[in-house]
């Protein structure tokens, strides 16, 4: 997980590493989802840190140590940098390696993406569904709501999908189980590999 530190006291926006991911996830979506929502949780966090006494420190740090209006806007900003980054046009497939590690914690590849699609899924409200290690390097699959992350639980994230409408409406309306089955055809496994 590439953690972002701030540059003169404030966080830059994360960059996209591609400006359309086809039909899965639209050109508008993007505009909004990065354009507008993340931009307004970076503007928001960059407003709030000044005398917070979490000046300088690494947004996984203000995620860890942040309450509040600030750990919401901190938060949000590392899950949406780590959402956008895992994806691309050209994504590299998942390694054996991680396939075996798959395997030994979930039964099956297919099994994790189903149980994983199935959390998303079923998540009530706004959040996001992640895949994490925990310390010993188990993966585990957790919900997460509003604006949590897994660092909070002393876990790696590795892989999170986005369910708060505003990821998925324009494209999917209320299909929320069929914007999750689509988004393993975006995903960049040598991205998530990297977080382990």
């Amino acid at each position: 997980m590439k953690d972002l530190m701030p540059e003169n006291g404030q966080f830059a926006m994360p960059k996209l590493g591609y400006d359309n991911l086809g039909e899965i996830i639209s050109k508008e979506t993007l505009s909004f989802h990065h354009g507008k929502h993340l931009k307004a949780y970076v503007d928001n966090l960059n407003k709030l840190l000044p005398g917070s006494g979490l000046e300088g420190l690494s947004l996984v740090e203000v995620v860890k140590k942040a309450e509040g209006g600030m750990f919401n806007n901190a938060g949000q900003v590392l899950n949406h940098a780590m959402y956008f980054e895992q994806f691309g046009n050209t994504p590299k497939p998942m390694s054996a390696d991680f396939a075996a590690s798959l395997k030994r914690d979930f039964g099956s590849v297919e099994a994790f993406k189903k149980e994983f699609e199935q959390k998303g899924a079923t998540l009530f409200g706004s959040g996001w569904v992640w895949l994490s290690a925990d310390k010993e390097g188990k993966l585990v699959i957790t919900q997460q709501r509003n604006a949590e992350n897994p660092v909070t639980l002393g876990l790696r994230p590795l892989l999170t999908f986005d369910v708060w409408e505003h990821a998925y409406y324009l494209d999917y309306q209320n299909r929320r189980a069929d914007y999750l089955a689509a988004l393993w055809q975006i995903v960049d496994w040598a991205i998530v590999e990297e977080r382990l």
